[in-house]
């Protein structure tokens, strides 16, 4: 009998270490977080220009607001930056929005000047898929790619 248990057990234990070595662990981005001079000034251009919802943050300290950016996705923003920064156009977050007309028309509206892909101010590129995109920069100089790809 115990031969038995311990044949089962053995089998069970090999098993589970084989099932275990095959299971991979695939990361999902969770959130994204930018360090900002203002937050309020940040935190308004987010949700009023770009159209993000707030959602609860556990800090309750004045300095994060926290955003929808996805299903199960986040833009963090943190007060405390001491200077706005210089950043690369390459190095940008890219949302899609459902019409780049109408997202254009916010940024004109509010003075927000936009470029295309190579640097033309209140320039729209179309890419050779036909999705269109602008890059514009948020109020502490983070690149910002928006375009109406509808994947």
């Amino acid at each position: 009998m115990k031969k038995i248990v311990f044949v089962i057990f053995s089998i069970f234990i090999c098993t589970f270490s084989f099932a275990q070595n095959k299971i991979k662990a695939k990361a999902s981005l969770n959130h994204t977080a930018i360090y900002v001079v203002d937050l309020k000034s940040s935190g308004d251009f987010y949700q009023q220009i770009i159209g993000l919802d707030s959602i609860p943050e556990p800090f309750h300290d004045g300095k994060h607001i926290w955003l929808k950016t996805g299903e199960h996705t986040m833009l963090h923003i943190i007060q405390g930056a001491e200077a706005k920064k210089e950043y690369y156009k390459n190095t940008h977050t890219c949302f899609s929005v459902p019409s780049i007309t109408v997202i254009t028309g916010i940024l004109k509206k509010n003075n927000i000047v936009w470029e295309d892909v190579n640097g033309n101010k209140n320039a729209i590129t179309t890419r050779v898929d036909g999705v269109h995109q602008i890059w514009l920069q948020d109020p502490d100089g983070y690149w910002l790619e928006l375009n109406d790809d509808k994947y």
